[in-house]
């Protein structure tokens, strides 16, 4: 009689469950990175879980550059239209709505559990490919540490789980003991049932965020770090065998560290976690992930304390932690729900140096993949490219010119894109000369330029010389 009890409440909690997973039905623009001023419309299903307060907890990745969305839940047959309420690509979640109240009736919502532990049981549900009804799969906790969140391309905690995942579950619920400890992410290529979670901690994180109706981001210290694997490099810092840590090797100029840390800097201990020297921390006994984990936890705007050696003795610092990590890359992390940036002068086309754009290219991209991976300075925070050039009698000779990166116009440097399109807009000279740091070298004849831009632009179909985002600037008059 008691099984038989478990077995119905077993029953009732499933069916609970279930009455609380959406289906998600996406229309969203896909931009072209190698021709910015294309787009075209893709449509994509993914999944999504009710919770508290009329919100529904999904993937950012489901809900990128929407133009419309609709969701249906379980058991119904109608779908309504839903809105983004808040989205961090960082951490690829999203909280989405319905204005119509109606829908969210007689549903419980959704409940958080702790972070689980390895080899615990947990139920995935969501809307895969390959049917129209809701699935149920079933696997265990493998792995936690962190891992690359193919979506926004930054590394956080991840759960890995061995539940068979696949398209349209993403931003369904895993869930144990009826209450969620992850969200669907992503699976692994060219492997059987090896799927991603985001965490239970991420969420609670991303929630806490918006609490106050914004939503800023997961922090970054803005240093470069090395291992210290080596036992003569930790003699040389005067290591003992009791102490790790990690060097610091670099500090992104506009970071809060750089009031605090000093190059040779050797982090030992975030708050009361030791940092091991092969770069990770503990988050349960026995059990490591990148020592980033412990900044990880914090909000913007929060402190943190660091234990560190410096010049070979002991220091407590505190660190106020204002930035995300895009604040510290001269190459951002990937852009969506915005259009690229670009504009095209006399044929020539000029766009930022995006990620959006490095993992549309085909072919060997040293140069530019090394730069993406470099710090911004004061004079540089931005990477301009010549992207192609439209061929005309303007342009004749140039025609084979793609992913050229200009160093200075006409002798001097830019910090940014737009500063780079303001000094091309406002130049009244005859030539424009463009260098790169190996000094080869673009002439651009500015009148013939400026007289035969918009035939340039119909020859070839496009409507508009720049993207919107870009200020209005009249080109002076020629003399």
């Amino acid at each position: 009689m008691m099984q038989l009890f478990s077995l119905q409440l077993l029953a009732a909690q499933t069916e609970r469950i279930k009455d609380a997973i959406v289906k998600i039905y996406t229309v969203s623009q896909q931009y072209d990175y190698q021709e910015p001023w294309n787009t075209k419309t893709v449509r994509a299903n993914g999944s999504g879980a009710i919770i508290e307060g009329n919100r529904i907890l999904t993937n950012a990745h489901v809900v990128a550059n929407h133009t419309y969305i609709e969701v249906k839940r379980y058991g119904t047959t109608k779908r309504l239209q839903a809105r983004i309420l808040f989205i961090s690509h960082q951490a690829d979640l999203a909280i989405i709505t319905v204005d119509d109240k109606e829908f969210f009736e007689g549903v419980k919502p959704l409940d958080f559990d702790a972070l689980p532990n390895i080899q615990q049981k947990v139920d995935v549900y969501g809307f895969p490919a390959g049917g129209n009804t809701l699935s149920v799969t079933t696997g265990i906790v493998s792995r936690i540490e962190h891992r690359r969140y193919v979506h926004g391309g930054e590394k956080f905690l991840a759960i890995q789980v061995d539940a068979a995942i696949n398209s349209g579950n993403s931003g369904g619920p895993a869930v144990s003991d009826g209450k969620i400890v992850g969200v669907v992410m992503q699976g692994m290529i060219k492997s059987q049932n090896i799927g991603y979670l985001v965490p239970v901690s991420m969420i609670r994180h991303f929630l806490d965020d918006i609490a106050d109706g914004r939503y800023d981001g997961f922090v970054s210290l803005g240093v470069s770090t090395q291992k210290m694997e080596s036992s003569t490099l930790r003699k040389m810092y005067g290591l003992d065998g009791n102490s790790s840590g990690q060097l610091v090797i670099e500090i992104v100029y506009n970071s809060t560290a750089n009031k605090v840390l000093k190059v040779g800097d050797i982090i030992t201990h975030i708050d009361d976690k030791k940092v091991n020297n092969d770069g990770t921390i503990a988050f349960r006994e026995h059990q490591f992930t990148s020592y980033k984990y412990g900044i990880d936890k914090y909000q913007v705007g929060e402190s943190v304390t660091l234990r560190i050696i410096r010049n070979k003795k002991p220091l407590l610092v505190k660190l106020k932690l204002e930035n995300v990590t895009d604040e510290f890359l001269l190459v951002k992390t990937t852009r969506f729900d915005k259009k690229p940036t670009y504009f095209i002068y006399g044929g020539y086309v000029f766009v930022p140096l995006t990620k959006n754009l490095l993992l549309r290219r085909h072919g060997n991209s040293t140069k530019l993949n090394f730069l993406a991976s470099k710090w911004p300075t004061e004079s540089q925070k931005e990477i301009v490219v010549m992207l192609k050039v439209l061929a005309s009698e303007l342009t004749q000779g140039n025609y084979n010119i793609r992913w050229w990166v200009p160093h200075t116009i006409n002798g001097e440097k830019f910090d940014t894109f737009t500063t780079f399109y303001q000094k091309m807009m406002q130049f009244q000279g005859d030539y424009l000369l463009l260098e790169d740091d190996e000094g080869v070298q673009v002439a651009i004849d500015t009148k013939a330029s400026i007289a035969n831009n918009e035939a340039i632009l119909k020859r070839y179909n496009i409507k508009y010389d720049k993207s919107e985002d870009l200020p209005a600037f009249s080109r002076p008059a020629m003399k």
